[in-house]
């Protein structure tokens, strides 16, 4: 209010916008993990600076090591990147959900195949990095071995409904059926068959799903089977 008595209008406070930021933010990172991929990829895990990951991504040393404490850090990060497919929702999510609302296990297997041929080429570089960069760096050993544990992990959560539905043949515990579905997903399978034979992925994907039914599935019509 004015000497006169007059109100002055109050100019409004900007309201901050935390989504911009937020987003802002997520670009930033995604940024820092492609620069970082394609350097790793190109130059090795020893041969590959934070500096010039910074360089090419634009951003700060500091902003690295903030977000990703080294290049341990970028390196799970990657990888964990690779392992949510090329899709808008994460590829394990997507898998629960097939895997809930499908009944027949047969068709289970044959989509997890699938999945299998979108993930795959995603992780198998950047797994491959952390297998050879572990031989010599004791950081990435233990990356590796984390890695290893969470896939294994997974692997389990997959093979756990099935087993609890009865879908496996008799006499499949859920540890052989968790190492069975832990094989197939391996980065190694994937190096031998694919990088160096050039299956074509389709082919892949098929060989994956027919390998998981013929380890863990009863033949059809056995067991009750109703496909």
């Amino acid at each position: 209010m004015t000497m006169d008595g007059k109100s002055v209008p109050v100019k409004p406070r900007r309201r901050y916008n935390s989504s911009r930021r937020r987003q802002q933010a997520l670009r930033t990172r995604e940024d820092i993990l492609e620069a970082a991929k394609q350097l790793f990829l190109s130059g090795g895990y020893a041969g590959t600076t934070i500096a010039s990951i910074a360089e090419a991504a634009d951003v700060s040393v500091e902003t690295i090591y903030k977000g990703f404490g080294g290049k341990p850090g970028l390196v799970r990060a990657i990888n964990e990147k690779g392992l949510e497919g090329a899709g808008p929702i994460p590829a394990e999510q997507r898998s629960d959900e097939m895997r809930t609302l499908e009944r027949d296990p047969y068709r289970v297997m044959q989509r997890w195949g699938t999945f299998v041929t979108e993930v795959a080429p995603l992780v198998a570089p950047i797994g491959l990095l952390m297998r050879t960069a572990a031989a010599t760096d004791p950081e990435m050993a233990v990356v590796l071995e984390e890695q290893d544990h969470v896939r294994l992990a997974r692997m389990e959560h997959n093979a756990r409904q099935l087993f609890e539905r009865g879908d496996f043949r008799e006499g499949v515990t859920l540890e052989h059926a968790r190492d069975v579905l832990w094989a197939y997903s391996s980065v190694e399978l994937y190096e031998l068959l694919v990088i160096r034979q050039r299956w074509p992925l389709d082919i892949y994907g098929q060989f994956v799903a027919e390998g998981m039914i013929a380890a863990l599935l009863p033949r059809r019509g056995e067991q009750g089977d109703s496909g």
